[in-house]
């Protein structure tokens, strides 16, 4: 049997460790809620993750590329993104995969080649980290750019009710002076 079969077999315990492991990384009383609660409605973030870890595992034994490997990171990466972390604090969940996998094989690890396929698989884990980062950095980039289109049209808007420059109409935001 290949190491991609074994581990789709225990599909659902090394997923629910991954997710245990994620919700870790938030405070205690958050990580609770997001291990507890079930409803999608409820817990928006918690089933987003979950929902994104199981496509993350499928994709990673599947030998996906790297597009598929961003649309089931990038629920997870997103999230991650707005919130508190840092970068790598947001994406080391995707490293944290991996002894997972080598406590689900255990003693398997040894002969027939499985230790050159646990390579392999630990190889395309560390791929699909470098997705994960290009995702968050994309992510912080576009809030960063949020941010600063804010607050120059904020500082316009403050200058045009100054009379100091008038705006644009058709651009709303790109003063003339006067």
């Amino acid at each position: 049997m290949k190491l991609a079969e074994r581990l789709a077999a225990q599909r659902s315990a090394i997923v629910k460790k991954w997710f245990e492991l994620v919700a870790s990384t938030y405070p205690p009383d958050t990580a609770r809620f997001l291990k507890s609660q079930k409803d999608p409605f409820s817990n928006p973030v918690g089933q987003a993750t979950i929902g994104g870890l199981k496509a993350a595992f499928d994709a990673l034994l599947a030998g996906a590329d790297a597009q598929v490997q961003a649309e089931a990171l990038d629920p997870i990466i997103r999230i991650r993104a707005v919130q508190s972390f840092s970068p790598a604090q947001a994406t080391a969940f995707i490293l944290a995969l991996k002894p997972l996998i080598r406590e689900a094989l255990g003693k398997e690890l040894t002969g027939d080649g499985t230790y050159a396929e646990l390579l392999e698989v630990e190889s395309r884990i560390d791929e699909m980290l470098l997705v994960g980062f290009g995702i968050y950095l994309k992510c912080r980039e576009t809030l960063f750019q949020l941010k600063v289109d804010l607050e120059r049209n904020r500082i316009c808007h403050a200058f045009e009710r100054a009379g100091i420059v008038t705006l644009k109409p058709e651009e709303g935001a790109v003063p003339e002076p006067q």
